[in-house]
């Protein structure tokens, strides 16, 4: 695959993730002026946005991108909204890429943004679980929380591994979302305080889950000739793969793998011409907890089966062997699921230009972010690099 254009990521800003009051159209503004003002480029320097969203409708606005455009003063410009479930952002930014590779665009603003939580528990539990496979899953009663718990119950019989286990994931994510002013939960945990929450769907308790959150995130993406013409702070894009995997859940050969998250994977470091081996961080799709074991061994981190053992010995904490989720990830971050994708790349962007504080992964140079939609059936992985 041969591309015109190196591709950069040149600004980034978001809002708080948690429950916020403002509309949709206000905190997908914000995000995306943040991230202009970030790149120290004026609104009138973007040719084109990006908007992921999943459920407007349930705060009466759909169609954002032009609302956006129209706000930043530059309604002639063209937008796109795309969506594809909690995977929408990662998409969204690798349309957007392809776009500047391809010589299209010098310069993009992508915007994530979701705003559910006012709808309620149940009504957003009803939301959610239209991203399944409708007919065989949601519409049959099964949650993402089932889902995902099935799941968890067959790694459980596979492999050697204990409840506590995926307990040690969320703790060790809220340590790290305790670091990020942005995180919607910011508040420490313990294994016990996990072990004791309500179950949800067992053995998923309420702290192995993500929370509903809102939310905006922005990137500034553009050629690496503009870049450099504008002097910040930039970092590179250096791979970028997708894959599918079988909409339900039932219709996969495994239950404890994500096919979609292997291929996007392979696809990412072959553009990138490295190996897992040299990634030093990584932002990945922690929904519930067994989500980021699985991710961790599919992205070729850890063998199978012993992604447990890793984090049992504290080799994802923060400035370990490699760093999963510094900024809390889903779990303690919050997953406002069209803001998700774009995000994880707003971490990687303040972590390799040194502004992500005390949550800092020290000496990093090479990060990487895995965003899925539903259970996995769309997935996409983006390698960065500093600059």
């Amino acid at each position: 695959m041969t591309f015109v254009e190196k591709v950069c990521v040149l600004g980034a800003g978001s809002t708080k993730y948690g429950k916020l009051n403002e509309s949709i159209a206000d905190i997908t503004t914000q995000a995306s002026v943040s991230a202009i003002e970030s790149a120290g480029i004026s609104p009138k320097d973007i040719q084109a946005s990006y908007i992921s969203n999943v459920f407007g409708v349930a705060d009466k606005q759909v169609h954002l991108g032009p609302v956006l455009m129209s706000r930043l003063g530059i309604p002639d410009k063209p937008s796109l909204t795309i969506e594809s479930a909690c995977g929408s952002g990662s998409v969204s930014f690798r349309e957007a890429y392809a776009n500047v590779a391809a010589g299209f665009y010098d310069c993009l603003v992508v915007t994530g943004v979701e705003k559910v939580t006012h709808t309620g528990t149940e009504w957003t539990t009803t939301y959610f679980a239209y991203c399944s496979d409708f007919f065989y899953e949601g519409q049959a009663g099964a949650s993402f929380p089932g889902l995902f718990a099935s799941m968890a119950r067959a790694y459980l019989t596979e492999f050697d591994a204990t409840e506590e286990d995926f307990a040690a994931v969320a703790v060790k994510n809220h340590d790290n979302g305790f670091l990020n002013p942005k995180a919607h939960m910011q508040k420490k945990i313990t294994i016990d305080d996990v072990m004791k929450s309500p179950v949800v769907a067992s053995p998923l308790k309420l702290y192995d889950c993500c929370p509903f959150s809102d939310g905006a995130s922005s990137v500034i993406l553009c050629s690496e000739k503009f870049a450099k013409a504008h002097g910040g702070d930039y970092i590179e894009v250096i791979g970028s793969g997708r894959g599918g995997s079988p909409a339900a859940l039932q219709g996969r050969e495994h239950m404890t793998t994500i096919p979609s998250t292997k291929l996007a994977a392979a696809d990412a470091y072959k553009m990138a011409g490295i190996t897992a081996k040299d990634i030093d961080f990584a932002e990945v799709h922690d929904c519930f907890t067994i989500a980021e074991v699985v991710d961790t061994e599919d992205l070729g981190f850890f063998d199978k089966g012993q992604g447990v053992q890793a984090v049992r010995e504290g080799r994802t904490k923060l400035n370990s062997d490699i760093s999963i989720n510094p900024s809390g990830g889903l779990k303690s971050k919050g997953h406002p699921i069209g803001a998700t994708g774009v995000g994880q790349v707003v971490e990687v962007f303040d972590q390799l230009t040194g502004k992500a504080g005390a949550r800092t992964v020290k000496d990093a140079k090479i990060g990487l972010t895995h965003n899925f939609g539903a259970t996995g059936a769309s997935c996409a992985v983006h390698v960065f690099q500093s600059v």
